[in-house]
C-alpha cells in the first residue's frame, strides 16, 4: 500500500477550495486545503456581494467568507498556510511541493483561483502600492474627498467605481469601448452617478508623479488626442490571469493560461481537479466557483474510491 499524507489536497482557499474542502470533510476523505494568504480569494476585496443566493439584502464578502471557512473546519477540514511551488506525479500519487515541504495525496483539486492583470504602462510598476492599486475596498477610504480615476468595463470596474463615490469626490472611468461589458444593474448605477465621469473609447499611457500617483496620461482611440488627469490615486480592473504558473506544462491549458476540465472537473491529469476562477469556464462568479468545488470534490472521491490501494 502506498504511503500519503492525505486522502486529498486542495490548492487556493476561496469558495472554490472552501467548498471542495467541506465536501470532501463530510465525505470523511482526510483533506488538507493549502492557502498562501487568508481564506477567502479574491472574495475578501469584494466590498458587497448581492447576487449569492441566501442573501436578499447582499453580505459584505468577509461575512461570507468567514462563514464558509468556519463551516468547512466544523466538519474536519484541515488548513495550512503554503505557497504551492509545483505538483508532480509519482504513479498514482501526487506530491504538491510548497516550499520546502511535500505533501503527498491520491487526488489533488486546483482551486488556485486568478489575478488582476496590469496594464504594463509606464509607471504601474513604479506606482504599484503608492497610489496605484487593484481593491477599491482596501484603498479606497484613504482618498475621501480626492479625485481618482480606474480603468475597466467589466463587473469589477463599475462596481467598485460606484464603491469608490462613498469616498472620492470624483472618479474617472476609462474604458477603451463605447459602451461596457458589466451587467445592466451596474451600468445604470455608475452611469447616473454625478460622482462618476466616464472616458468612453480611452486608453491609459502612463502614471507619473514623485512619490506618489499625481497623473494619468490617457489617449482617445478615436480622435487621437492626447491629455493629462490630474489623480491622487488609480484603480486597475482589466480583467484577470489564472494563478497556475506553478503548474508549468502539468496540465492542459487554453491559450490564457487557464486550466481545462471536463464536466466533472478532471484536468487532463488523472487525479487532478480543478475548480473556480482558474479552469477555463465562461461565468466567474462566486455561485460558479461554489459549483464547481462541490462537483470537484465529489468527482475526486469517486476517484480514490476506484484507486487500487
Amino acid at each position: 500500500m502506498t504511503e500519503v499524507d492525505f486522502d486529498l489536497v486542495i490548492i487556493g482557499g476561496g469558495p472554490a477550495g472552501l467548498t471542495a474542502g467541506l465536501y470532501a470533510a463530510r465525505a470523511r476523505l482526510k483533506t488538507l486545503l493549502l492557502e498562501g494568504h487568508l481564506p477567502g480569494g479574491q472574495v475578501l476585496i469584494t466590498d458587497w456581494v448581492e447576487n449569492y443566493p441566501g442573501y436578499p439584502e447582499g453580505v459584505t464578502g468577509i461575512d461570507l467568507v468567514r462563514g464558509m471557512t468556519e463551516q468547512a473546519r466544523h466538519f474536519g477540514l484541515e488548513m495550512e498556510t503554503a505557497r504551492v511551488d509545483a505538483i508532480r506525479r509519482d504513479g498514482h500519487v501526487k506530491v504538491v511541493h510548497a516550499g520546502e515541504r511535500s505533501y503527498r495525496a491520491y487526488a489533488v483539486i486546483i482551486a488556485s483561483g486568478a489575478s488582476p492583470k496590469k496594464l504594463g504602462v509606464p509607471g504601474e510598476e513604479q506606482f504599484f502600492g503608492k497610489g496605484i492599486s487593484s481593491c477599491a475596498t482596501c484603498d479606497g477610504p484613504f482618498y475621501r474627498d480626492r479625485i481618482v480615476a480606474a480603468v475597466g468595463g467589466g463587473d469589477t470596474a463599475v462596481q467598485e467605481s460606484v464603491f469608490l463615490t462613498k469616498f472620492a469626490s470624483k472618479v474617472y472611468l476609462i474604458h477603451r469601448r463605447d459602451r461596457f461589458r458589466a451587467e445592466k444593474i451596474l451600468q445604470e448605477r455608475a452611469l447616473s452617478s454625478d460622482k462618476i465621469e466616464v472616458l468612453w473609447d480611452t486608453v491609459v499611457t502612463g502614471v507619473s508623479g514623485l512619490t506618489n500617483v499625481e497623473n494619468i496620461h490617457i489617449r482617445n482611440l478615436k480622435n487621437g488626442e492626447a491629455r493629462t488627469l490630474r489623480a491622487d490615486a488609480f484603480f486597475v480592473w482589466i480583467g484577470i490571469r489564472p494563478n497556475a504558473d506553478f503548474l508549468g506544462d502539468e496540465l492542459d491549458r487554453d491559450d490564457l493560461g487557464f486550466i481545462l476540465t471536463d464536466h466533472r472537473m478532471a484536468s487532463s491529469a488523472a487525479g487532478i481537479f480543478a475548480a473556480g476562477d482558474v479552469r477555463a469556464t465562461p461565468l466567474r462568479q462566486i455561485a460558479t466557483a461554489v459549483g464547481d468545488g462541490a462537483l470537484a470534490a465529489y468527482s475526486a472521491e469517486h476517484y480514490i474510491e476506484q484507486l487500487d490501494i
